[in-house]
């Protein structure tokens, strides 16, 4: 969650000479009420990570009739099988077929349930921006959020050291064992847009 009210203070604070007395608090909340400045925002995927993810995970085994078939994992040959945009799971097997509107539904639940959840509890209160959002959502899509979670690059985040957190996303270049080119490429570009380069 990020807080669109910190920066108004920040400024109060540097007005009044870096400090706000608790009636100055409650003046200035009292008056962003009546404003409607929310309290705080919670991030939710935007379409440029959405369209980041996709890029990645493009549509494998579309059958060309409104439905896509499942695949085998590309860093393994195998399991798991792989449906949609980069979808895993139980359900997901040799053969199983889906319409596009079952796959962009799955999607859509994968990031509102599991991803972007991950990442909004990881980030907790630290300062975020929707680009360095969105480029973490996209990891842990990718990596899972269990690896995302317990990662450098979310500790490093958080202690807001951007600079070192960027740095992160390319040691996640490996499936399999294995440097995979598609990859590095895809870190590249998550990093570029946590940097709000992209």
């Amino acid at each position: 969650m990020t807080n669109p009210r910190k920066p108004i203070f920040d400024a109060l604070r540097i007005a009044l000479g870096g400090k706000l007395g608790a009636d100055d608090v409650t003046i200035m909340d009292n008056t962003l009420d009546r404003l409607g400045v929310p309290k705080e925002t919670i991030l939710q995927l935007s379409a440029t990570g959405e369209a980041l993810i996709k890029k990645w995970e493009g549509y494998k085994k579309d059958l060309g009739d409104g439905r896509v078939q499942s695949y085998p994992d590309p860093a393994t040959g195998g399991a798991p099988w792989t449906i949609g945009n980069g979808l895993t799971g139980p359900d997901i097997v040799k053969g199983t077929i889906w319409t596009h509107a079952k796959a962009a539904q799955r999607f859509t639940q994968h990031i509102e349930d599991e991803a972007a959840p991950a990442v909004r509890k990881g980030i907790g209160t630290a300062a975020t921006t929707q680009a360095q959002f969105d480029a973490m959502v996209s990891l842990a899509y990718n990596i899972g959020v269990g690896a995302f979670l317990s990662s450098t690059l979310l500790k490093k985040h958080v202690a807001g050291d951007y600079a070192a957190a960027a740095s992160q996303f390319a040691v996640w270049n490996k499936a399999g064992g294995k440097v995979k080119q598609g990859l590095i490429d895809r870190r590249a570009d998550e990093a570029k847009l946590y940097r709000g380069q992209a």
